[in-house]
């Protein structure tokens, strides 16, 4: 599971992100040292991270906290664990991803003034279509029997699964460069480099027994 809570002055947001299975913890090389020695945190957790930063405008964290107690297997690979960051004007966000769940890919973002969640922002559960839910200015309603706003349910439908609009992006982005004169985008070198310093702070906080590590830019 992946919970992220991002909170600026009373705003607010949260993630989730799990997997699980049998013969997915027995032969994937996610949880192979050789391969990938970082386990869940390297795999769901960059999602989680990467949301994490996304709702935070790519602004990194001046501190990373891992939650005590995570696991791992035999051969120390990483298998469920949380961390907490924190923002120099008060935002914090926590999160924690998981093999050892059932599979879930939630994302919530709260404000002072309404919520945005995702079910599945990694990968939708359906092909072709996609819901979120938002909601604004909810408040209970006279004698507390139920809510005012309730939340609305919104659906993004496609003609095409997620795998094919993606490489028809990437075509067009291509065909632009070549044929176009337009300039390829230059920040996400930088994105991916701050989620990637964003867990090296969780890993050192880890190393250093669940104590706040300064994430360095």
């Amino acid at each position: 599971v992946v919970s992220s809570i991002v909170k600026s002055g009373s705003k607010t947001g949260y993630t989730t992100f799990l997997v699980i299975g049998p013969e997915f913890l027995k032969n994937d090389i996610r949880i192979k040292p050789d391969f990938d020695a970082l386990g869940v945190l390297d795999d769901t957790g960059w999602y989680c991270t990467r949301a994490i930063l996304w709702a935070n405008e790519y602004e990194l964290p001046k501190t990373a906290t891992t939650l005590p107690l995570p696991e791992s297997n035999e051969a120390c690979v990483i298998l469920s664990c949380g961390a907490l960051l924190r923002w120099t004007d008060g935002k914090t966000t926590t999160f924690y991803c998981s093999f050892l769940t059932n599979l879930t890919m939630d994302i919530t973002a709260l404000g002072t003034n309404g919520y945005l969640r995702v079910h599945d922002f990694v990968i939708p559960f359906q092909e072709k279509g996609a819901p979120f839910y938002e909601a604004s200015n909810s408040r209970f309603a006279k004698l507390s029997i139920g809510i005012e706003l309730v939340p609305s349910e919104h659906a993004i439908d496609t003609n095409l699964p997620l795998e094919a609009l993606m490489v028809r992006e990437f075509a067009i982005l291509v065909a632009g460069i070549n044929k176009k004169g337009v300039s390829p985008k230059k920040n996400w070198p930088t994105i991916s480099r701050k989620t990637q310093l964003a867990m090296d702070g969780v890993m050192a906080s880890s190393e250093k027994g669940f104590e706040p590590v300064e994430v360095v830019s």
